[in-house]
């Protein structure tokens, strides 16, 4: 008996279902019908593709909606779904002993930018987030914006490989 695999499955639900499995990737509308739209996909490299393809040039209030699903650094989220429990997995590198030193850090970067630090935590230790962190806030602002882009991208497709893999 043949077992289906998780590009089939993408392939396989429907736009709605599958737009709502990719938001919890990356929470831009647009990206996601995108990919949506490029199925069906011979493996799961071409979904990676589409993904990277996905809207181009994300405006700046996508950016700012996609970074409303994402906890700040060295906090857990408390909601749940799949997306949290990314964020949870993703920032498992924070000890509790860095947790004060990213709460002040990250409310330094918020107000200079007006938005939660963004890194792709997974991997990383705490302590070097805290580093990119600090490393970031002499940034310009519009600068700065499209690191959070290029970040989100990253994330995304970690995350686009989990549900791969589901």
């Amino acid at each position: 008996m043949a077992t289906t695999t998780g590009v089939q499955r993408l392939n396989e639900s429907s736009r709605a279902e599958l737009i709502d499995r990719l938001l919890s990737c990356l929470d831009i509308t647009r990206w996601a019908a995108d990919i949506a739209d490029a199925r069906p996909f011979a493996d799961a490299e071409a979904v990676q593709n589409a993904a990277a393809d996905a809207a181009p040039g994300f405006t700046d209030s996508e950016i700012f909606q996609a970074l409303a699903a994402h906890p700040r650094i060295g906090e857990r989220p408390k909601d749940i779904g799949q997306s949290a429990d990314f964020s949870r997995r993703e920032q498992a590198g924070v000890s509790d002993e860095l947790a004060d030193e990213l709460r002040a850090a990250n409310l330094e970067y918020e107000r200079r930018f007006g938005h939660v630090y963004l890194v792709c935590a997974s991997g990383r230790s705490g302590e070097e987030l805290l580093e990119i962190l600090r490393s970031r806030l002499d940034n310009d602002p519009t600068d700065e914006l499209r690191i959070v882009d290029a970040e989100l991208r990253k994330i995304a497709a970690l995350r686009l490989a989990k549900v791969i893999e589901e």
